[in-house]
């Protein structure tokens, strides 16, 4: 009997500790399920605790309101109280230096006119030039788009000196070369572009030309040129009448954090969109504005005529201080009959001279500042940001004889 009330009582401690730990689980289980709930409804945008209100100090009841997690974050899912998502401004780039490029860029105007000068260096360095191999090399130096007059300098020139010290090695005759072909070219010409402020106003680039000649890339690259020499640049969007050119010349503009002066308005007047570029130069104190024009058959009577509206009208607030024409070096003679109908158009100052790594014609640089009596101020040798390169004659000669 006694052995009976012992088991009963042991079966009485293990009911109830087995109901204090089944208690136990459920008061806990709804405690976490009210701690939940509480959270959410405190913090619906977030999901994450009061950590004002949890301090429990004096000013708890008049804490702010947590911060707004940023739309994107809100998408993604929960973050944490005073954490801000924070976007990276778009990055500017800082363009090479514009000093010395056509020395690093040599080697690509060399590919494309090393014809002129092995073909020469070939010809001139026989042990006997007859008149047969110098009417070779009057050939071979009409076809780099030298011109008839140059080459017949050229050839006078070499002629005398062969006369003079007879048969030559290579080496002596790339040195008779070199010096001929650099005073064709004219180093003692001023080359340096207009880009510095003039009194209170600052200088002002047009930039003109026919289409497809690479005019709106020139205007930008021209543009990373200058801010690489620490130029504080506009630019102003008058090609009006293409629709991607205000967005391209934008885009160029944006890279280096230069503004551009545009038209919403395709088709509006470009005379007027100059204006506003140059009064936005004037009001901003920047160094000089650049003024991209609409490409235009020079054959084209009454597009020329607008562009000599378009000086007329920046002339209204300020002088013009360079006309630069962009010619497409591959077209040729074609481009000096551009040139000269642009000229009379407009007073150009410089030229700059796109695509001269992909023609053996270098010749037309000596042609194109023979004709207009200015110099090639810039060249184009790629496709890169940073390939318009300040024409070196002394570099552009090299790569041709070396």
């Amino acid at each position: 009997m006694d052995n009976l009330w012992i088991y009963v009582i042991i079966a009485l401690v293990v009911v109830v500790l087995v109901a204090a730990v089944v208690f136990g689980l459920i008061r806990g289980r709804g405690s976490a399920a009210r701690t939940v709930e509480h959270d959410e409804t405190a913090h619906p945008s977030s999901g994450a605790p009061d950590e004002v209100l949890d301090s429990g100090g004096p000013g708890a009841a008049t804490a702010a309101a947590p911060p707004v997690a940023h739309p994107a974050a809100a998408a993604e899912g929960p973050a944490d109280i005073g954490v801000e998502e924070i976007i990276p401004a778009p990055s500017i780039e800082r363009p090479e230096s514009a000093r010395g490029r056509l020395q690093r860029l040599r080697a690509r105007l060399a590919r494309s006119n090393s014809a002129i000068g092995k073909g020469l260096l070939a010809l001139l360095s026989r042990d006997r030039l007859d008149e047969e191999a110098w009417e070779e090399v009057e050939d071979t130096l009409i076809a780099s788009d030298l011109g008839v007059e140059a080459t017949t300098e050229l050839v006078e020139s070499l002629r005398r000196q062969v006369k003079i010290d007879g048969a030559a090695d290579e080496a002596t005759v790339r040195g008779w070369l070199r010096k001929d072909l650099l005073t064709l070219v004219q180093p003692e010409m001023d080359r340096r572009i207009a880009s510095s402020r003039v009194g209170i106003r600052p200088a002002v680039i047009l930039v003109v030309g026919v289409n497809g000649t690479g005019k709106t890339t020139t205007v930008g690259k021209l543009a990373r040129v200058l801010v690489a020499e620490d130029r504080e640049v506009l630019l102003g969007a008058a090609d009006t009448f293409r629709a991607a050119a205000a967005d391209q010349l934008e885009t160029w503009g944006g890279r280096v954090g230069v503004v551009t002066v545009r038209s919403d308005k395709e088709g509006a007047d470009p005379a007027a969109v100059a204006f506003d570029a140059v009064k936005a130069g004037i009001e901003q104190e920047v160094d000089v504005v650049i003024i991209d024009t609409a490409g235009r058959l020079h054959t084209k009577v009454g597009l020329m005529d607008e562009l000599g509206k378009i000086k007329r009208v920046i002339e209204k607030q300020s002088e013009i201080d360079e006309v630069l024409l962009v010619l497409d070096a591959t077209t040729g003679q074609n481009g000096l009959q551009q040139a000269k109908v642009f000229a009379e158009a407009v007073d150009v100052s410089g030229i700059v001279l796109t695509k001269l790594d992909g023609t053996a014609k270098g010749g037309i640089v000596v042609s194109v500042q023979r004709q207009l009596g200015v110099p090639v101020k810039l060249v184009g040798l790629g496709e890169g940001p940073d390939d318009l390169a300040p024409f070196d004659p002394e570099a552009f000669v090299d790569a041709i004889v070396e």
